[in-house]
C-alpha cells in the first residue's frame, strides 16, 4: 500500500503537538476507539492493556508497561485501552 508523505511544515507542527486539525485528547483507563492517533504521550508511567495500530506489526509487544515520558508515533492507533496511568493522544 502506498503511502502518502506529509510536506515538512505539517510533519513540524504535528512533531510539536500542532495542527489546524489536530485533536488533542487526555485519558486514563476508559477505552478509546472511533479516533485515529499519529502520536500517543505517556507523562507518567502506563500500562497498556490493548492496542491497536493500522499499517503496524509487532503492536502486541507494546501491550506493556511504558516509562514516564513515552512517545510513540505508531502511524494510525485506531484503539487504546490502559490499565493505569495517562496517556495524551493527539489526532490528525
Amino acid at each position: 500500500m502506498a503511502t502518502g508523505f506529509l510536506d515538512d511544515n505539517v510533519s513540524l507542527m504535528r512533531m510539536v503537538g500542532h495542527s489546524p486539525s489536530s485533536d488533542v485528547q487526555v485519558f486514563t483507563t476508559a477505552a478509546q476507539t472511533g479516533k485515529n492517533y499519529y502520536c500517543l504521550h505517556f507523562p507518567v508511567e502506563s500500562v497498556i492493556a490493548s492496542i491497536t495500530a493500522d499499517e503496524c506489526t509487532g503492536e502486541d509487544a507494546l501491550q506493556t508497561t511504558v516509562p514516564a515520558g513515552t512517545t510513540l508515533f505508531l502511524g494510525k492507533v485506531t484503539a487504546i485501552t490502559l490499565t493505569s496511568g495517562i496517556c495524551i493522544g493527539y489526532t490528525s
